[in-house]
């Protein structure tokens, strides 16, 4: 594929994404709602999808564009420790889950991030979220798998190509931390 034809498939996926405004404003709003609250949000994903979500959870604790007070953004993914404890222990269907129970509070916010939305181990990390009062959130792709039907928010990405999906889940992901600006900014 030559670079022409990648630009214009990115394009194709990001101007089907226009039409999820109002849920993308929705994740924003709630996002921004369990940080004031002094909420953490916890996020979690495998391959691409955890270094999204580590890179979600950097944007609180440092910063994205504005200086403001660190805020608590928390990956499950950066524990090796716990997660190789837990997926010995337990499986790796467990690594997120069993982290989720022991860390989340009421009130919190977790973000699971799977292209295909089918990953277990995100899935189980939100059923523990729903037993603890947890709000959650889904970013998808394809037909939103699973975790659309259970997360209390998804955004699904219109699309079956992994890569195409990722670039638009870290667009969203700047787009929230933008949002979460306005607010803490000093």
């Amino acid at each position: 594929m030559n670079w022409q034809d990648l630009i214009a498939r990115h394009s194709e996926v990001f101007n089907k994404l226009k039409s999820q405004e109002e849920i993308v404003q929705k994740i924003a709003a709630i996002s921004v709602e369990t940080l004031k609250r002094g909420g953490s949000i916890f996020t979690a994903g495998n391959g691409g999808s955890a270094a999204d979500a580590q890179h979600f959870a950097a944007e609180l604790s440092g910063r994205f564009l504005a200086e403001r007070k660190p805020l608590s953004g928390i990956a499950l993914s950066v524990d090796t420790s716990a997660l190789t404890a837990i997926a010995n222990d337990y499986g790796y269907d467990e690594v997120f889950a069993r982290q989720l129970a022991a860390l989340g509070r009421e009130g919190d916010l977790f973000f699971g991030i799977t292209t295909s939305g089918n990953s277990k181990n995100i899935l189980n990390a939100v059923k523990i979220a729903k037993e603890r009062g947890i709000k959650t959130v889904g970013l998808t792709g394809r037909d939103g798998g699973k975790l659309a039907e259970i997360a209390d928010l998804s955004l699904v990405v219109p699309s079956d190509i992994t890569a195409h999906i990722q670039e638009a889940h870290i667009f969203a992901i700047h787009y929230f931390c933008s949002e979460i600006d306005k607010e803490f900014a000093k």
